[in-house]
């Protein structure tokens, strides 16, 4: 250990490292023992790899207190910062570490520090949907009103993880928690729909009192976030309970029938069609482009398919003249190229005169067109 005082040799400070990673105090009191006072605070003082962390980030994170305790003994703050400014207590908090929560707070750790992105502990501790550590960090001032540089708070990373005890409790520590919108006007709500967290939307549904299809900046309504990600289940809550509407259009044009051809879901697709009674050929946006020109552009074969089966118009055409198939050949995608061709589509100019074949660049797609049309 010599070497370590005047040369930091690399190996042994890994070793260091490894010791504190799997808390074997032991090792780590002999080392620090051959050590002079000087060259004890500059070996705990430092930073490790492109992180940064200190060897107490590794000690909250792994949930070491007794580390934890030694190394702040030795003389390292416990406000000490990596290169995100993740102090302990941020690891601590996102691991669930209660002990090595506790001790920090209690020792001069800032419960609302914030690192990169104006992450504070809280929202990491909800991260982890950790009860204790969430319910510790409030007791000693977490502020629930605080957001990260997208306009997050702790009660969006909540509800987007999905734990209906978090929700709850920060519900009961804040009545007016959920009145919080992100930077793009997402609400909890609309998180909560998008990640399919269930339970979550039955609580907000009946504790909160969000509007009705309210939109984020892009026009997005909890609805169109729920069925665009194949989340059934929660859309049918947001009909029945938030009246919401099935037919609700974006800053574009577009209704979630056009969105579920966009990102493929096929169910969520016969569940707008047939139990909702939504027009598979509504058309969107001033290019009036209906669900199969989407699916068509995205290469969703599956989603032609199902489109076909539910009534599509497969010869419509959108405001410049163009039929699915130009929309294929748009995309590159020589498989729903292939598919329409079979369903009857033809190589048909648009209104500028433009066939699909000639938007064809990819060989396999020009290869498509010669193969069906031969």
């Amino acid at each position: 250990m010599q070497d370590l005082t005047s040369k930091m040799d690399e190996n042994a400070l890994k070793s260091l490292v490894k010791m504190t990673q799997e808390g074997d105090l032991v090792s780590l009191e002999k080392c620090m023992s051959s050590l002079d006072g000087e060259s004890v605070l500059t070996v705990i003082s430092k930073h490790f790899g492109r992180s940064g962390d200190t060897l107490m980030h590794y000690a909250a994170r792994h949930g070491h207190l007794d580390i934890v305790k030694y190394l702040h003994k030795l003389g390292l703050h416990v406000e000490v910062y990596n290169n995100d400014y993740k102090r302990p207590l941020h690891e601590a908090a996102s691991m669930g570490n209660l002990e090595c929560v506790t001790y920090l707070l209690e020792n001069g750790a800032k419960v609302d520090s914030l690192k990169k992105a104006d992450w504070t502990p809280l929202m990491m501790a909800c991260t982890r949907r950790s009860l204790p550590v969430i319910g510790q960090l409030l007791d000693h001032g977490a502020d629930l009103s605080l957001k990260n540089k997208d306009g997050w708070s702790a009660f969006h990373v909540a509800s987007r993880e999905g734990s209906a005890e978090v929700v709850l409790l920060l519900l009961q520590r804040s009545e007016q928690v959920w009145r919080t919108e992100s930077k793009t006007g997402r609400t909890p709500l609309h998180t909560a729909a998008l990640h399919g967290c269930e339970e979550v939307v039955k609580i907000l549904l009946e504790r909160c009192e969000y509007r009705p299809d309210q939109r984020d900046s892009c026009g997005v309504t909890p609805l169109m976030d729920a069925l665009r990600n194949g989340h059934i289940s929660v859309a049918k809550l947001l009909l029945e309970k938030h009246q919401a509407s099935p037919t609700a259009v974006d800053r574009l044009g577009a209704q979630p029938i056009h969105q579920v051809a966009v990102t493929g879901q096929n169910e969520a697709l016969r569940f707008l069609v047939k139990e909702l009674n939504v027009d598979v050929n509504e058309s969107a946006t001033s290019l009036q482009l209906t669900a199969l020109h989407y699916a068509a552009k995205e290469g969703h074969v599956s989603t032609i398919l199902t489109l076909k089966e539910l009534g599509a118009d497969l010869q419509r055409q959108d405001a410049k003249g163009r039929t699915a198939l130009h929309m294929a050949s748009i995309g590159q995608h020589a498989e729903a190229v292939s598919t329409l061709l079979q369903l009857g589509l033809e190589n048909s100019p648009d209104s500028t005169g433009t066939t699909p074949q000639e938007i064809a660049k990819k060989p396999a797609v020009v290869q498509a067109f010669h193969t069906e049309t031969s």
